[in-house]
């Protein structure tokens, strides 16, 4: 992201496409007492000509912190869902654990494609492609902190 990163802290990246765009993320993360620490996300999104340019923006700067939530913490799912009886009620990360930053980068050639899901599936991926740079290891399973 074009800076060198202090000690303790490494870059994920990751590729998704779907709905006709193609979304990468590169997330900052560390290490905070055994805990993943995400400091910042830069997205990019090929999703064609844009329509409503803002909420591209938007949909791509919510989406690494609110899809975090549930690859981060295994008290915020019960069997793979939700615990809230809606999305909205489960919990953000805590101000300092997040949610990350997200800056967008865009390259329309083609006719619009989808932007609502594809910034989705993004995040956790990258977040544990950083973790693998940190600690040698894979992640194998989710969450991330198990409770």
């Amino acid at each position: 992201m074009g800076r060198k990163l202090e000690t303790g802290w490494a870059h994920g990246v990751a590729v998704h496409e779907s709905f006709g765009s193609v979304v990468a993320q590169v997330a900052e993360v560390s290490l905070d007492n055994g805990e993943p620490r995400v400091r910042r996300v830069v997205t990019a999104i090929d999703c064609g000509t844009p329509i409503a340019p803002n909420q591209i923006a938007a949909q791509m700067e919510a989406a690494p912190a609110t899809d975090i939530r549930g690859p981060l913490r295994q008290d915020h799912l019960e069997g793979w869902r939700g615990r809230a009886d809606q999305f909205r009620q489960l919990p953000c990360p805590a101000h300092e654990r997040g949610p990350p930053r997200g800056d967008l980068y865009r390259a329309f050639d083609h006719p619009p494609s989808g932007v609502g899901e594809p910034g989705t599936p993004v995040i956790a991926p990258a977040v544990a492609n950083a973790l693998l740079v940190l600690t040698g290891k894979p992640t194998t399973s989710l969450p991330f902190v198990q409770a």
